[in-house]
């Protein structure tokens, strides 16, 4: 059964932003920034069984600095929320949303998490830090969905956690809309064509939550001779690991396929 396929049986699962699977599979708690996004696609063709999904959303308007601030004060309600509902583990997802105001303050917004409710937690942008670390990456071609103000922050982040940013290009998306409508070949075309602009590049980023990148990892790291990290998928992985599960699904990457 292909992806798309196992989705659409797979949803009928999902109930206002829960995954139902057996009674006592432990439950991860996703924070997004968007009010009402859904249990993530990805996560039910990686984890259909094993790990049910639970979900609160912030309210985030704008893939922009002002847009971030404004639903800061609420990423802590949330992870609350989430524990009440019986979340054993917490992944903020968002990775601009954790990185725009550098390394010091990701690990704030952790912190901030471990706290209110007392669970393991992880940022998306943890989660991508820790997979290029796993990976042996450190001089990376970097693709996003952001506009320029949001890729220099991007960067900035990336080299205060250890790394040299090569080539970063954006699509330039600042409403969240609009990223529903970036297809997977467009993907593809546009990260292979930052790859090739940093030749020397030793692995590649993806990032940004909202966009669909799960089927792309496989084929994007053939054609560029390097092992590929993106935003969700490495963010669900990085997730499942914290409730002592080994996170592995085979046929999407190098990092996927580790356990």
């Amino acid at each position: 059964m292909n992806a798309r396929r196992w989705f659409l049986k797979a949803a009928g699962a999902a109930v206002a932003g829960t995954v139902l699977n057996a009674a006592g599979d432990p439950a991860l708690g996703l924070i997004f920034p968007p009010l009402n996004r859904p249990v993530p696609e990805e996560g039910l063709i990686m984890y259909p069984s094993g790990v049910k999904f639970l979900v609160e959303g912030l309210g985030l308007e704008s893939m922009t600095p002002e847009g971030y601030g404004k639903v800061l004060d609420r990423i802590k309600p949330a992870a609350e929320k989430l524990a009440s509902r019986g979340a054993k583990a917490i992944t903020l997802m968002g990775t601009s949303l954790s990185f725009y105001k550098g390394a010091a303050f990701n690990r704030q917004l952790t912190e901030l998490i471990k706290r209110a409710t007392g669970l393991p937690a992880i940022t998306m942008s943890t989660a991508v830090v820790e997979g290029l670390e796993a990976v042996g990456g450190r001089r990376l071609a970097v693709a996003t969905a952001y506009n320029d103000e949001v890729n220099r922050r991007l960067t900035t982040f990336l080299k205060e956690s250890g790394f040299e940013v090569l080539r970063i290009r954006g699509l330039g998306i600042v409403d969240l809309a609009l990223l529903a409508q970036v297809t997977e070949p467009e993907l593809l075309k546009f990260s292979q064509s930052v790859r090739e602009s940093a030749p020397e590049a030793d692995a590649m980023l993806v990032s940004c939550g909202g966009l669909r990148t799960l089927e792309i990892l496989a084929p994007l790291e053939k054609q560029t001779h390097v092992p590929v990290v993106s935003s969700t998928p490495h963010a669900l992985r990085a997730g499942v690991r914290l409730l002592g599960l080994s996170g592995k699904v085979a046929g999407f990457g190098t990092l996927l396929a580790k356990r």
